[in-house]
């Protein structure tokens, strides 16, 4: 039996990842201003130092600003700016930017399942054929899982062998990434789903392009992009 490696983690990630958490379930909005960073050492029971270090790793990853003289805010989600930080792209849409980003993702991805069953060539099956068995092949391991899912999306639009729609997914997969895998990981978590249930309905989806059925692979598709915005939206609500 293969067991994970357990990495060590310092002081200011558990930090951030309980700020994190804290955004993720509403206790931090964005627009909330933070405690001091003395303040914040003592709530966390740390020192200053990994407080300051979570603070700035956050920062970076686009979720605070700080604002001479006032404090640290969490920042507000800015839908221009969609492939400059994915983390807090995500977790700092509300429901309407999510509604949004979804309805984004029903038309790429409808659209590029359509043009993969008319385009596609046998290399292209043979790359979502080869994503599909990964998927199955992850075991539950939800690393693997993500990275497998993104490949058989992404497998999809290349089969379009259009240029322009292949672009634009990769302009926006950063968001779009980020949200597959948020919403993988809520809908699992909500539905009590089972991976199997998602590998089923990527599978369905391999097999309408498999056979040149058009319809077929688009129906699956928007009814597969429809039961995980359901889910998502009352996540959100």
């Amino acid at each position: 039996m293969a067991y994970k490696q357990i990495k060590p983690r310092k002081i200011y990630e558990e930090v951030a990842d309980e700020l994190l958490n804290m955004i993720k379930t509403g206790d931090l909005k964005p627009g909330d201003k933070l405690n001091s960073v003395q303040k914040l050492a003592e709530d966390f029971s740390v020192g200053r130092s990994a407080i300051r270090e979570a603070l700035s790793a956050l920062r970076a990853k686009g979720m605070l600003e700080m604002r001479q003289g006032e404090g640290t805010y969490i920042r507000e989600f800015d839908p221009k700016v969609l492939t400059s930080s994915i983390t807090s792209s995500v977790l700092l849409m509300g429901k309407k930017d999510i509604h949004d980003l979804l309805e984004i993702r029903k038309i790429l991805e409808v659209g590029s399942v359509n043009s993969a069953v008319e385009n596609a060539q046998e290399s292209d099956i043979l790359a979502i054929s080869k994503a599909l068995a990964d998927m199955q092949d992850a075991n539950g391991d939800e690393q693997l899982g993500e990275k497998a899912d993104l490949q058989f999306h992404m497998a999809l639009a290349e089969a379009s062998h259009n240029r322009f729609l292949i672009d634009l997914m990769n302009n926006v997969s950063e968001t779009m990434v980020e949200a597959m895998f948020e919403t993988r990981r809520i809908w699992l978590f909500s539905q009590q789903r089972t991976l199997t249930k998602i590998y089923q309905q990527h599978k369905q989806i391999f097999e309408a392009i498999e056979s040149r059925d058009s319809v077929k692979a688009q129906e699956l598709m928007l009814n597969h992009l429809t039961e995980v915005e359901q889910t998502l939206l009352k996540y959100y609500q």
